[in-house]
């Protein structure tokens, strides 16, 4: 987008145009994902997402790519990924013994932070080469629809993750299927507090970090663009630690697994706050580190003891919730936070960090928490 059109704005426009349909189909896709199998819908997925990628790489190799096929691209993709995203989150304990299910979400998310490091860099590399066309961006395109062969290859040939665990639902129509599942959410004490501890500090925490780090980096930071690439590295390579060392040391169990997270969100926001104040390239990369490797490890506790404790024929519309809970608001929290840096920096980050200390301190008086940890006692220590 920059290529065509030099615009800024442009580009935001495109990242709009996935973002929201993405959000927007989420809970369709949870639903359609428990009637049918998260097999099912992640193959088909692929498939389009193979379709389109390829036509987009085709219309840059042959110079004839316009700024409203970028735009139906997004949007396309966005609409794909509102269904695959729910299915891909709900197949693994169709895959994987309950034992099992802790060392196997390690490993998918494990697999996902790496790939973060892995395609960008790819891509950045191919497109610099070729900076002078848009031949590395042609290759960019083309070596994504080939990931999407190869993930529907794998996918064809799976043994498991093909059936429903119930058909139960087959008689409901699929609007009736979604207010079933955010229903049963909303009635469960543990997962309404998850769903709104995932929603306010992903609303509190996350679009403010990503907002407030390259503005920090740009103003305040000596090495600039160096610095922003640190922090943002910091907090993926930390996701990938905690995420790893979730699959590998024993769960904290009963109270301790209330106070570990209750402190764990606290330490959020008293971190997001210090950043207003720390003008210390490393000192802001150490912090980034130990944040990303607390949420890392978080993840993966609260997404398997979710995964556990849901009914099968339901996964798909829960881990939708999630993921709406944790993407669906970031980009109203991203444009808040973009209004009061024009304010000023200091002030997103320390209002940010207090409010999110101030949802731990919630979270610390909700009856959920005790059934959240109590539900770690009996689960397996080890994957």
């Amino acid at each position: 987008m920059l290529q065509l059109t030099g615009d800024p704005l442009a580009l935001g426009i495109v990242l709009a145009l996935e973002g929201f349909p993405r959000a927007l189909f989420m809970l369709l896709g949870g639903a359609v994902t428990d009637r049918l199998s998260p097999r099912m819908v992640m193959l088909i997925s692929d498939f389009i997402r193979l379709a389109l990628t390829g036509l987009m790489a085709l219309v840059i190799f042959t110079g004839s790519v316009q700024m409203w096929m970028v735009c139906a691209f997004a949007l396309g993709f966005g609409l794909v990924a509102g269904f695959a995203v729910p299915a891909g989150n709900s197949i693994v304990p169709t895959l994987v013994a309950e034992d099992d299910l802790q060392a196997g979400n390690s490993i998918i998310m494990g697999s996902s932070q790496l790939i973060q490091f892995v395609g960008p860099t790819v891509a950045g590399i191919l497109i610099g080469r070729y900076s002078t066309s848009s031949l590395g961006i042609g290759l960019a395109f083309g070596i994504d629809a080939l990931s999407f062969a190869v993930s529907a290859i794998c996918l064809w040939v799976m043994r498991g993750g093909g059936k429903p665990a119930s058909d139960g639902n087959q008689k409901e129509n699929v609007w009736a299927s979604i207010l079933v599942g955010v229903k049963y959410m909303w009635n469960d004490k543990t997962l309404r507090m998850l769903f709104l501890i995932l929603a306010a500090v992903n609303f509190f925490f996350t679009g403010p970090l990503l907002v407030g780090i390259p503005v920090l980096a740009d103003q305040y930071l000596p090495e600039g663009a160096v610095a922003f690439g640190l922090l943002m590295s910091a907090f993926a390579g930390g996701n990938l630690v905690g995420i790893l060392l979730a699959g590998i040391l024993p769960r904290p169990k009963g109270k301790g697994m209330s106070a570990f997270l209750i402190l764990l969100l606290a330490s959020f926001g008293v971190s997001l706050g210090f950043f207003g104040f720390i003008r210390s390239t490393w000192l802001d990369f150490s912090l980034m580190l130990l944040l990303g490797a607390g949420n890392g490890y978080v993840a993966i506790l609260m997404f398997t003891w979710m995964q556990t404790n849901t009914p099968k024929d339901m996964l798909g519309r829960m881990m939708s919730m999630v993921m709406l809970a944790g993407n669906g608001l970031v980009p109203i929290s991203q444009a808040i936070s973009g209004a009061v840096i024009k304010w000023n920096l200091e002030i997103l980050f320390v209002s940010a960090g207090a409010l999110v200390v101030l949802v731990s301190l919630w979270a610390a008086m909700q009856p959920g928490l005790k059934i959240f940890s109590e539900g770690m006692v009996d689960a397996p220590s080890e994957g």
